[in-house]
């Protein structure tokens, strides 16, 4: 496959025309909001140490982010600098991100499981000249840290500390004087966020949105639920992550709804929340959603309004689809994105009890994919490839990494993983290209026995990849976090698979028992640090 490009061409006049984008930027989502539904209430921030959810209207979330840009621009921050936002899921995340795009800086936001080695790099890396970040959160001093890597940031000019006191917190820094009038801001091609990828190869790199494309996400996820002004948004995603960020809170403010922030994820206390605040529509991983099902079972009130529930970054196992919809009536629709593609593929809520569990949808209003073998040639129904997508969410390029080669003569992205696409058209991802196990020359299906042994009674959390073999070439090691009060060996997965029918040339050799499994900071599992470890078992039986 020729590459010819590092940077998406921009503008794309066949995105406009289709009407995929809008050419609106993401504070004039807010502007808008706030003069069409002032009175509406756009945030209700919960936190875990506090017993009072505040409330803010569009009105005064719009005049806060005026406040917020005016004062961004009185400490140095001008168009196209960097503000790093380390926040938890707290009303001062939101009120930043719209500030900086008020006044064109560049929101980037940082997942709070960061400490020094992370955030140097990217506030190095990014020449940040604000840092926000809370006094503390979840027993750790974020402040403390942030001064004490101050001489390591020649670039850094100020640190604001949200809940902090005197001259640097948040309070006083961003809010405490009226907003000026402010100049142009960002417009709809310029970078709008810079978000850092997860990391599961061990390389972040920098990944640059802009206002179409993020406004895009919006439309279409909107469209495909069918939300609209009426809509409850629980965000218990991290707002650091794309998930959080783009496909709840800026889709809250898109549609004119109204977001329910939850700083700590706690799974009571979460569907007390969608109870009592009317919640209609969450984004999530599939722990949050076997959260949900135990609190209801274990007494939590019922969230009746939930009816929609995407759910990304792994396989859902059909057991809690059926779970979620007998027990709560609600809908669970699979997704598959990235940071560099924002949402690509969606079960539509009409087929999600047909194709979720075992499909991640198909490519959203706006977006295309293509599976494609080593030569580049299509791949058959049902023949697993690489996935290929472009669209009218796709990211501009990587920032600073302009050696990157990212999109073909096309406009095609390789997104690094392996799918398959049935004969409606959706995709079933079945690995990533870097994780492929190859054992004795075939082909091992790494995601199906995941699958598998996540149904174990004794599995909390598994993954497999390969080690050298000299006969071989690779074999299979499953490296397994087992549940509470349960133990877990070779020989049990070995009768596991084999009771499931499993081919037995497939069965992991080697199983290794861990309290963790290394996470990236949006909570992928890191499979090249587990390959370091398992390098070391070579030609081990």
């Amino acid at each position: 496959m020729t590459v010819a490009a590092t940077v998406r061409d921009a503008p794309h006049a066949s995105f406009r025309e289709a009407g995929y984008w809008l050419d609106k930027t993401v504070d004039q989502l807010l502007t808008e909001a706030a003069a069409q539904a002032p009175d509406k209430v756009a945030i209700v921030a919960d936190r875990a140490d506090r017993e009072q959810a505040r409330r803010f209207t569009y009105r005064e979330l719009e005049k806060l982010a005026e406040r917020a840009a005016s004062a961004l621009l009185r400490l140095g921050v001008g168009r196209g600098d960097v503000v790093t936002v380390q926040l938890p899921n707290w009303w001062e995340f939101v009120v930043t991100a719209f500030a900086c795009s008020k006044i064109g800086a560049v929101m980037n936001p940082v997942m709070p499981i960061l400490r020094e080695r992370e955030l140097l790099y990217i506030l190095n890396f990014c020449q940040a000249k604000v840092f926000v970040v809370p006094k503390t959160y979840r027993g750790f001093d974020y402040a403390a840290m942030a001064q004490g890597m101050r001489a390591e940031l020649p670039h850094l000019k100020h640190v604001i500390v949200a809940d902090g006191e005197g001259e640097t917190s948040f309070e006083r820094m961003l809010l405490s004087s009226e907003a000026d009038k402010l100049p142009a801001g960002l417009s709809p091609d310029d970078m709008a966020v810079l978000m850092f990828t997860s990391g599961t190869t061990g390389e972040p790199k920098g990944v640059m949105h802009t206002s179409n494309s993020l406004v895009a996400c919006c439309k279409a996820l909107s469209g495909r639920f069918g939300l609209d002004t009426s809509d409850v948004l629980l965000v218990a995603s991290p707002v650091g992550h794309m998930t959080g960020y783009a496909a709840i809170v800026l889709l809250s403010v898109y549609l004119r709804g109204t977001m329910i922030l939850q700083d700590v994820w706690e799974a009571k206390r979460g569907v007390g929340l969608m109870a009592r605040e009317g919640v209609t529509y969450t984004a999530a991983s599939t722990p949050f959603l076997s959260d949900i099902c135990d609190a209801v079972k274990a007494g939590a009130p019922q969230p009746t309004s939930l009816r929609s529930f995407l759910c990304g970054g792994a396989p859902i196992p059909s057991v809690l689809i059926e779970q979620a919809a007998a027990e709560l009536g609600l809908t669970v629709c699979s997704l598959w994105g990235m940071t560099e593609v924002l949402s690509g593929t969606l079960t539509e809520p009409v087929r999600a009890a047909e194709k979720s569990a075992g499909t991640d949808g198909r490519p959203l209003e706006g977006m295309e994919v293509r599976i494609v073998d080593a030569e580049g040639r299509p791949s058959p129904t049902g023949e697993p490839g690489r996935l290929l997508v472009r669209g009218a969410q796709m990211f501009k390029g990587y920032y600073k990494r302009s050696e990157l080669t990212t999109f073909d003569h096309e406009g095609w992205f390789d997104s690094g993983d392996l799918a398959y696409m049935d004969k409606d058209g959706y995709i079933r991802i079945s690995g990533r290209v870097k994780d492929i196990l190859i054992r004795g020359g075939e082909n091992v299906p790494i995601v199906e026995i995941e699958n598998l042994l996540y149904k174990h009674p004794a599995v909390a959390a598994v993954a497999v990849v390969g080690f050298p073999d000299s006969r071989l070439g690779e074999r299979g090691c499953a490296f397994i976090v087992p549940r509470s009060g349960t133990t877990i060996d070779l020989a049990t997965v070995q009768v596991y698979l084999g009771e499931a029918r499993m081919a037995k040339q497939f069965w992991p050799e080697r199983v290794e028992v861990v309290d963790e499994l290394p996470r990236t900071a949006s909570g992928k599992i890191q499979k090249f640090k587990l390959r370091e470890i398992a390098a070391a078992f070579a030609d081990v039986k």
